[in-house]
Formats: structure tokens, sequence, C-alpha cells
């Protein structure tokens, strides 16, 4: 009975040059769960940062299905790390280096993961090269 879920914030890859990634657990209530399996979730302009030596979740939009038992949507969410993980983020999270979420999936025992990435954000110019090389791979695989 296992949901394979795989939610992408493709905004990110286009944003954010990814220097590292990290798969980290997520604390979720029961409704979030279930709203997260039938694929109700946007990732849009989300965000990670420490609060103390935790790592917290924002801006995540987990929708409600309205019920007497739902949660909030856009509440902050624990990240389950190892210390030992959090302090080496916590290490390479200079300035101008962000921790944003790439991926939402389910791992091969149906937990819930994030997948989280140490980025830096793309110049104009950056982001101009990124067009021209998704383009060009385009066009290639056409007239292949």
């Amino acid at each position: 009975m296992k949901n394979n879920i795989n939610i992408v914030n493709r905004k990110s890859k286009f944003e954010y040059t990814f220097i590292r990634t990290e798969i980290s657990g997520i604390q979720l209530t029961g409704s979030e769960v279930k709203s997260i399996r039938d694929g109700k979730v946007t990732m849009t302009d989300s965000f990670c940062f420490f609060n103390k030596h935790e790592l917290f979740l924002k801006n995540v939009n987990i929708y409600s299905d309205g019920s007497a038992y739902s949660h909030e949507p856009m509440r902050e969410r624990k990240l389950l790390l190892k210390n030992k993980e959090l302090s080496k983020l916590k290490r390479e999270l200079v300035k101008g280096l962000v921790v944003i979420p790439y991926r939402l999936f389910t791992n091969e025992r149906g937990l819930i993961k994030i997948e989280i990435a140490l980025s830096k954000g793309k110049k104009i110019f950056d982001k101009r090269e990124t067009i021209k090389k998704r383009d060009s791979d385009r066009e290639i695989k056409i007239l292949v």
C-alpha cells in the first residue's frame, strides 16, 4: 500500500545552483501526511532556517482537507536531522548561501522524506545560460 510521492520544487533548480543535497525526515501531523499522499503540496518560495540548533522548514503549503482535526497549512515544520549533520550544515552556511527544499518523496519504507539543498542564488546571466542550455538540449533531443 505504498503510495509513491515525488513532489519537486522545479523553480528552485532555475533560481539556485545546488552545492550539496541532504535527505531529511520531517515532523508532520496525521492530517498533513494524508494531504501529502493526496499530492496537495506547494513548495514555491519555501526555505529552511536555523532556530538555535534545529532546522525548520517555512512557507511549504500543505493544504488542509477542512475537517475538524486538520492542520494549519503554512506552519513551520521541524526537519529531523542528526546533530552531526546539522552542525556540518550550519558550518557550511556562509553569507550568500541558503538551504532550500527541493523534493518531497517517500522512501522504500513508505516514510515521507524531504531533500534539502545547500545552494547559492543564480545571477541573471546564469539564468540565461540555463535557458540556452535547456533549449539546445531540447533541439538535440528532437533531432535524434
